[in-house]
């Protein structure tokens, strides 16, 4: 496979190399290649999560939002957080 890099990217991979990041080209088309399967994987688990979600709304499941619910939520997610931060200063270390 050829690959054909504009001149800022050739320059980009360059300072890698001389930097010490990289140690050759093939080493950028590698990480590049690495993170986008990575990034493709995070997309694919955020949409079936998507997809399960409208699903179980569409079975019924779910609950219904309002502003007094989330001042709900929020109260417990304070709770919640001063208490590990009181478990954390307790802690021995």
């Amino acid at each position: 496979m050829e690959v054909q890099l504009t001149p800022d990217q050739k320059a980009f991979v360059r300072q890698a190399i001389e930097t010490g990041r990289l140690q050759h080209e093939e080493d950028a088309v590698k990480e590049a290649l690495s993170l986008w399967e990575e990034r493709e994987r995070t997309r694919a688990e955020i949409l079936a999560a998507v997809d399960e979600a409208e699903a179980s709304l569409a079975g019924g499941e779910g609950r219904t939002i309002t502003q007094e619910s989330m001042r709900e939520l929020a109260d417990q997610v304070k709770q919640r957080g001063r208490a590990r931060l009181a478990a954390e200063r307790t802690a021995p270390r």
